[in-house]
């Protein structure tokens, strides 16, 4: 009876949350006084009225540069071996730049940049086309970091209309939010394969982070147009880290993520405007136009990070415990974990950010051994969660913005479990006993923690499905595994540590009646209520 009543109240949760609405973003409009309704771009008009007659800079002989910040591979590239990417980018249909190959990578972060490129001064639009590419001893593969094109299903390229008066790009990249008509849901500036609706299929799918650099004389990153027509600053002054409208944001955030193109019906001409203009006060500590729980003003503080005001994010600290005195070992998520985890978050376009230690001026650390002992008790939980992310401070900016997600040697209640609404652990004394079961009890290593990392993180999503969250749902010989089958997701205990599907993903419900759609309904805001 009790189990009937459970099942009750989360049909009665879920047609609630389906019939919640999404907040939309109120469009403002500087230096005009009708508002300009946001249409599709089509990147080929861009430039019927590019017919200049004045120099678009008089200051410098306009030159861009495209750098490639990250890339990473979502599929399986090449059988026997991780990817050898290179990229190829396109100016205009006549200059085609070509990297050096990233041998043997699933994940580059080794940034590259093509020559700074003379464009012509008289031209509005330059032309880029962005092609990644596996390196084969035969023939080399092109990867797909595209967006769906029902026109040409099988495109795998990206291109973008660079504007040199505003020093932003539209196209198949671009800044749109989401009450736009066209609306980029992989983010400014990141291009993902999966976009043409091939999450879960095999289709050479990557993701690929890159920016476009123009050169100005004050070398400011603010083009001569932007300054002299919009904003009213001097082209030869370097104007980063000014707030003149005192809204705590410098005008570089609001230059960078301010930006709008919209169609002028009116005039038949598209129009340039700032959303979020440096001269005029936003209260961006309540503005979260992505509906992400991380507001305008924290999006700034994670900038340097990778985050995105227009695209959603989750931001995850990890601390990790050293070895003990009498062979304990050290508590390390594995690489290959982590790599898992980007993976499952990255490709459903919820970028996935984690704080190991490897950002400039982290909080994470290793939590000496002695400190807890073998066993982590949750009062010692509690005591490091105050020493180690709040660092004292309870008013704390991280606790509006980051998950804490522990790795122990071992707690004293179970190998996994949330602690609070924003925290939790998983030990890893557990997982390297999953590690060594036999096939399919369980799966490889860096399954057995990713998987472990991600049941317990989407706790502090609020995720948790009944049907597939019970002791039951273990092991095949329980009646509930079997029912619980099409709930193809970390958050079912049969699922768990890689068993059978080696499974490192939340579901998405499209596998039938009891299949459960996790990714729909993470809760953003739920790790703020502790």
């Amino acid at each position: 009876m009790k189990f009937g009543k459970k099942i009750f109240f989360v049909m009665i949760l879920a047609m609630f949350l389906l019939s919640s609405n999404v907040h939309a973003i109120n469009i403002t409009q500087t230096k005009t006084e009708e508002k300009i309704i946001f249409d599709e771009i089509d990147i080929k008009d861009l430039t019927k009225n590019d017919d200049q007659t004045e120099d678009i800079d008089p200051t410098v002989d306009l030159k861009i540069s495209v750098k490639i910040k990250e890339i990473r591979a979502f599929d399986k590239i090449d059988l026997f071996s991780d990817p050898d990417f290179y990229v190829k980018v396109i100016i205009n249909d006549t200059e085609e730049i070509t990297s050096d190959i990233w041998h043997n990578q699933i994940h580059v972060t080794d940034e590259w940049s093509t020559p700074f490129v003379d464009v012509p001064d008289d031209k509005e639009w330059i032309n880029i086309t962005i092609q990644l590419w596996d390196s084969d001893p035969t023939i080399d593969k092109l990867c797909d970091i595209a967006v769906n094109d029902n026109s040409n299903p099988i495109r795998r390229a990206i291109t973008v209309m660079y504007n040199l008066k505003t020093g932003h790009w539209f196209g198949d990249d671009m800044l749109a939010p989401s009450n736009s008509w066209s609306v980029d849901y992989s983010g400014y500036g990141r291009a993902n394969g999966c976009d043409d609706n091939s999450i879960y299929e095999q289709d050479l799918d990557c993701e690929l982070w890159f920016d476009i650099l123009q050169n100005d004389l004050d070398d400011d990153g603010f083009p001569y147009w932007t300054e002299t027509e919009v904003f009213g600053t001097d082209p030869n002054v370097d104007d980063r880290g000014r707030d003149d409208d005192c809204d705590g944001i410098p005008i570089e955030w609001e230059y960078k993520w301010g930006h709008r193109v919209g169609y002028d019906h009116h005039n038949e001409t598209y129009v340039f405007y700032w959303e979020y203009h440096p001269f005029e006060y936003n209260d961006h500590k309540k503005l979260d136009p992505d509906v992400d729980s991380i507001d305008n003003y924290e999006e700034y503080l994670t900038w340097d990070l990778g985050s995105d005001p227009f695209r959603k994010d989750i931001f995850v600290e990890l601390d990790q415990m050293q070895a003990g005195p009498n062979g304990e070992i050290a508590s390390i998520l594995p690489n290959g974990s982590k790599e898992l985890l980007y993976k499952a978050f990255n490709r459903q376009n919820i970028v996935f950010h984690l704080d190991d230690g490897s950002w400039n001026n982290t909080d994470s650390e290793m939590i000496p051994f002695d400190n807890v002992g073998e066993n982590t008790t949750h009062e010692e939980f509690n005591q490091i969660y105050n020493e180690y992310f709040l660092h004292g401070d309870e008013e704390n900016w991280r606790t509006g913005v980051f998950h804490y997600g522990l790795v122990v040697y071992n707690a004293t209640w179970c190998p996994g479990f949330c602690f609070r609404n924003n925290a939790f652990q998983i030990s890893a004394k557990g997982m390297e006993e999953k590690a060594k079961l036999p096939f399919p009890l369980t799966g490889n290593r860096d399954i057995v923690y990713a998987s472990a990392y991600m049941h317990e993180l989407g706790h502090s999503l609020d995720l948790e499905w009944l049907l597939g969250h019970v002791e039951g749902a273990y092991h095949p010989w329980q009646p509930l595994w079997w029912f619980s089958r099409p709930y193809k997701s970390v958050m079912n205990y049969g699922y768990m540590y890689g068993t059978i599907l080696n499974l490192v993903d939340y579901s998405d419900g499209s596998r039938g009646i009891m299949d459960h759609d996790d990714w729909s309904n993470i809760d953003y805001s739920y790790f703020e209520q502790f």
